[in-house]
């Protein structure tokens, strides 16, 4: 059993759903939200409908809802990972060049990202993790290069027990110094000049068992959010 294991089975570490969430629930009243394919698209199911928070999706959406029952899917409306989704009221499409000027004109409030490593300062690798993969970085460096708030959903460990919070990253960049909060199935952290600062932890976890599973350097945040 690697250490991962270890401390995996002295916790309940949160599903991916749980995870999103928990980060619907930070998201303030009003701000225009992009969310990135993969897991982050799952936040758009956790945010009341009677919470006003605008979700953008950059194939042409502003208004975007959660996924549709069965019964009720539009065949047409898609998001950019190619799954249905539902329109919220006031919602609108636009073209695909306009979507991304929403985002390269700094007008979305924040991006939520997957990544394969966050590294201390704040660097992210989310689109490769080889050099020798061919380039498809697509939409996530114009959003986390236009976005003012980037934050990250991911598992905390690889498959095999390494870590995703890293001092430096190994894998291709996609920006550097952009993230600014990231959301584990084993916590809350926050990018700080001084490096991860942990807001929250699942029931049962100690730093120390925390730290035992993560590359860099963690401290308790001065204040929890």
């Amino acid at each position: 059993m690697n250490a991962a294991e270890q401390v995996l089975a002295g916790c309940k570490p949160m599903t991916r759903r749980e995870i999103a969430a928990r980060l619907a629930g930070d998201i303030p009243e009003g701000w225009y939200v992009n969310l990135g394919i993969g897991a982050p698209l799952q936040v758009a199911d956790y945010v009341p409908e009677q919470r006003e928070v605008v979700f953008q999706s950059e194939n042409g959406i502003l208004g975007m809802g959660p996924a549709p029952a069965p019964d009720k899917i539009n065949r047409w409306l898609i998001n950019a990972g190619k799954q249905y989704i539902t329109l919220r009221t006031g919602g609108s499409y636009m073209h695909h060049a306009d979507s991304f000027g929403l985002i390269r004109g700094g007008h979305l409030n924040l991006c939520v990202l997957g990544a394969f490593q966050v590294a201390e300062n704040g660097d992210i690798a989310n689109w490769a993790t080889s050099n020798d993969t061919a380039p498809a970085v697509g939409g996530a460096r114009d959003l986390a290069a236009g976005t003012p708030r980037l934050w990250v959903l991911m598992d905390h460990t690889t498959k095999t027990g390494e870590s995703r919070l890293v001092r430096r990253c190994s894998y291709p960049l996609t920006a550097v110094g952009v993230v600014k909060r990231i959301y584990t199935n084993l916590g809350v952290f926050d990018v700080t000049d001084d490096g991860f600062a942990v807001c929250e932890m699942v029931p049962g976890l100690t730093l120390d068992a925390l730290q035992r599973v993560t590359d860099a350097p963690l401290r308790m945040a001065m204040r929890q959010p």
